[in-house]
This record gives C-alpha cells, sequence and structure tokens, in this order.
C-alpha cells in the first residue's frame, strides 16, 4: 500500500504495468565501494533507507571498500541489471580516477546514472599563522612567497588534491601539494602548523572551534553554520564548478522505468525533514539530480577534472 501510494502521489509513469506491480518485491542492495563510516557510506544510507521505506522494501548496504572504489564498481557491473542492485558512487570515481590510471569499468557504458543525492560541505582553510584573512590576500601572500606554502590533501589524484591545483591554476600562484594517507591526517598537521592550507570537509568543525581560519566554502552556497565565509565562486574563483557529491549508479541496461521510480524515491526523500537533519549532521546537503541531470554533470566534471589533470601535471607518482 505505501509503494502504490507513494507511486501515485508522483506520478511515476511506469511504461510496463506488469513492471508497476512487482517492482520492487523484494530487498534491494546497495554496494558501496567504500568502507563503513566514511562520507559516502553515510549519506548513501541516511537517503537510500528512506527511499527504501518509500517503495515499501528494505535496502541491504553492502560495503566492498578498495581501490579507489573500483573494487566495488567492478562487482556491480557483473550484477544482474533488474533493478535490485545498485551501486553508490562519487565524483572521484566517475570524473576523476579514469583520468589517472587505468580501472575495470567504464562508468558511461557499464552504468547508468540514477540521480545525485548529495554533496558535502566543505572550505578551503589555513593556519592562524598565516599572514591572510581573505582568499584574495591569501593569493597575494602565496605570489609573494614562492615555495612557502604547502597544501594537505587526502591523498594523490583525491578531489582534495584537485580542489588546490584548480586554485593555483586560475589563481596564477604555486602552492605545494603534500598528499596524506586520509584527510584527518592532513588536517593534524594544519592544526600543527606543519602545512598552511587545506581544501577538505574536516576542516569545517576547527573553523567554528577558531583553531583555524576559513577562507572559502567549497559549495554553490554558503554553509549556513558560518555565513560570513563566501564560496570560491562568489570571490572569483571554481567557476567551472566542481564539488564532492554522492550518487547512485545502476547496471547498464536496468529497465528505465525502475530506473525512473528510485530515482523518484531519492528525489522524495531528500525532501523529509528528517534526511536533511541527518544528512547536515553528516556534513552534507541534499542535492538531488535527476539520472539525466545526473550524466550531464558527470560529463562536464569528467572534462574539467580531466583538464585539471593534464594542466597541473598530475600523476599518482
Amino acid at each position: 500500500m505505501l509503494r502504490r501510494t507513494f507511486m501515485s502521489a508522483l506520478g511515476v509513469a511506469i511504461a510496463s504495468p506488469a513492471l508497476a506491480d512487482t517492482w520492487p518485491n523484494r530487498q534491494i542492495k546497495v554496494i558501496v565501494p567504500y568502507p563503513p563510516g566514511g562520507p559516502t557510506d553515510i549519506s548513501a544510507r541516511i537517503v537510500l533507507e528512506k527511499a527504501g521505506h518509500l517503495l515499501g522494501q528494505p535496502v541491504l548496504f553492502d560495503n566492498k571498500g578498495g581501490a579507489s572504489g573500483m573494487l566495488g564498481a567492478e562487482v556491480a557491473k557483473n550484477q544482474p541489471a533488474d533493478g535490485y542492485t545498485f551501486l553508490a558512487t562519487t565524483v572521484a570515481m566517475l570524473a576523476i580516477t579514469g583520468h589517472l590510471q587505468p580501472i575495470p569499468v567504464d562508468p558511461a557504458k557499464d552504468f547508468v546514472t540514477v540521480a545525485r543525492m548529495s554533496t558535502s560541505w566543505m572550505a578551503l582553510a589555513i593556519h592562524p599563522s598565516v599572514p591572510a584573512n581573505t582568499l584574495a590576500e591569501f593569493v597575494a601572500y602565496v605570489k609573494a612567497n614562492p615555495g612557502k606554502v604547502n597544501f594537505g590533501s587526502a591523498g594523490l589524484g583525491t578531489i582534495t588534491q584537485l580542489f588546490g591545483e584548480m586554485l593555483n591554476i586560475e589563481a596564477g600562484i604555486k602552492m605545494t601539494h603534500v598528499p596524506y594517507k586520509g584527510s584527518a591526517q592532513a588536517t593534524q598537521d594544519l592544526l600543527g602548523g606543519q602545512i598552511q592550507a587545506q581544501f577538505d570537509q574536516t576542516v569545517l568543525p576547527h573553523i567554528l572551534a577558531g583553531r583555524l581560519k576559513g577562507l572559502a566554502i567549497i559549495n554553490d552556497s554558503r554553509w549556513p553554520q558560518k555565513p560570513d565565509i563566501p564560496t570560491l565562486r562568489e570571490q572569483g574563483y571554481g567557476k567551472e564548478g566542481g564539488e564532492s557529491w554522492y550518487g547512485l549508479l545502476a547496471p547498464a541496461g536496468t529497465p528505465d522505468p525502475i530506473v525512473q521510480a528510485m530515482a523518484k524515491a531519492i528525489e522524495e526523500s531528500v525532501k523529509s525533514p528528517d534526511v536533511i537533519d541527518k544528512l547536515d549532521k553528516g556534513g552534507a546537503k541534499p542535492t538531488y539530480l535527476s539520472p539525466a541531470d545526473m550524466r550531464a554533470q558527470v560529463e562536464r566534471e569528467s572534462r574539467m577534472f580531466g583538464d585539471i589533470i593534464k594542466r597541473g601535471n598530475i600523476t599518482l607518482q
């Protein structure tokens, strides 16, 4: 009854009456290609548990982390395209990793986009010892002090590195990249003054606490918890976009009516106050995109990040 009410309320047009009456009639599995407790896992669980409730079926989350998400992606690629297996994904998996190394899947051919679900809040933060209080002052300082400013990232080829390289290119500056094994380690060194800047989600609580200076929010809107910090784009950078978002894919060949129905369930889920609240506490916000709009965004950002990787001469070595 709940599923029928939901489908009717949303006006989902299922082309096949038989499919409308039978899907979903059992548990849905979502492969999460990262370890439990990370931002992809958290966002996927918050949104898709609600979507499963709306669809009237439980959702099983199967964490298969490793190889920058590609281990889980390869498993998902080989699952039946019957609407009962989906893959949680990130912008890095779809628009970055393939530019840096051979990968076992072709995202455009092996999967269909279902929906973008949410986007992490991220910021550019600097150590208090850096004599800058605005992004313009920071850019001027880096230009005047070549070789003195290091920025940390979660690792080589991660989106947290590419945000720094993007600012290098757009502002005509040269910060030195220092890769870490994860964001938390980089933030600890930023707090200790071993590095001077970081582009990440993990800096946010330290900005709020006054331990770091926040210069820009890497998102399309200001962070509600610190609305006095302008976005990167407001300050003339990051004009082509690029954010750390999370989405859902299905194996190629999954019937389009199922894809559209799951997308509608996600769209409705991210409007729910409890989902919005849980995402906010997890450091993210709802940013739903339809299957077609998500596909267009992936294509656009893949070109953009590919260009940054090429111009910045970024490798995994």
